[in-house]
């Protein structure tokens, strides 16, 4: 008997990873073949719906955005204030924490906020619409998915992850100085020579853009991710369910590991 349950575990580990590479594989078809529509034509014949998203994925995710953006930046200036102001160093937490905001907290958190938000959202109205035939109904009039309802999810999260990724970082930055000043009574005009000292420059500029493609590539991941999950959706309302939860999960487990490669891609000669 026990060389049937190492069976069944080998079956079961392979199908699971079965499972994970079809639905990988199934993502990136997916938003291949929405980018294989794209073109300015489709943009404009389309603009209502990116809005419509756009507004979905920025302005509705804002206040919460805003929010955890600023108790960052508290959490950031107080943690690093403490250890630094054991050497006196409490003057230099500006750049510290500019530098980590915008090369990684920024798009990390705004990542993980749309992911919550926006891709679990995407996910629960496309599965609900698998689930219900609407998506086999517009196959039926050969209206392809892919260009009707990916798409202008995949371009609003595009457009909207980076623009308040930068709101982030701003927001971020703002409550480090709040906390410097009342905390560690660090002025506001030295804080901000910091700030700017850690984002002057080549390597400066090199922080900003690493931040904000991290957030491009979040913005993929979580559109497609839920876009994908909520069309291979099945099995009813608990099907969506699980769908939704899938999204979320993977999108997670995507940012953090994309999180981590994409600062080894861009500073992998710092280490070396």
């Amino acid at each position: 008997m026990g060389w049937l349950v190492k069976l069944d575990s080998v079956r079961l580990t392979g199908s699971l990873l079965i499972e994970a590479v079809y639905g990988a594989g199934y993502a990136l078809w997916l938003m291949g073949r929405a980018f294989g529509y794209l073109s300015p034509k489709q943009v404009w014949k389309r603009r209502a719906d990116i809005l419509t998203q756009a507004f979905t994925c920025g302005v509705e995710s804002l206040p919460v955005t805003l929010v955890v953006a600023i108790f960052i930046g508290f959490l950031l200036a107080l943690s690093a204030g403490i250890e630094l102001a054991k050497y006196g160093q409490q003057g230099v937490i500006g750049r510290v924490l500019a530098i980590a905001m915008c090369r990684e907290f920024g798009p990390f958190m705004t990542g993980l906020i749309l992911a919550a938000n926006v891709g679990s959202s995407m996910a629960a109205e496309l599965g609900t619409m698998k689930v219900s035939e609407e998506i086999d109904a517009l196959e039926v009039m050969s209206i392809d998915p892919a260009r009707y309802l990916v798409l202008p999810r995949l371009l609003a999260m595009m457009v909207m992850c980076p623009v308040l990724t930068v709101f982030t970082d701003v927001v971020g930055i703002i409550g480090g100085g709040i906390v410097c000043l009342t905390k560690f009574h660090v002025p506001w005009t030295q804080y901000y020579q910091e700030v700017l000292l850690g984002l002057n420059g080549s390597d400066g500029l090199k922080t900003i853009y690493t931040g904000l493609a991290k957030a491009l590539v979040f913005a993929l991941v979580i559109a497609g991710v839920g876009c994908a999950q909520g069309l291979r959706a099945t099995g009813g309302a608990v099907g969506v369910g699980r769908a939704t939860r899938a999204s979320v999960i993977l999108s997670y487990v995507l940012i953090l590991i994309l999180g981590y490669y994409g600062t080894s891609v861009f500073y992998g000669n710092a280490l070396s």
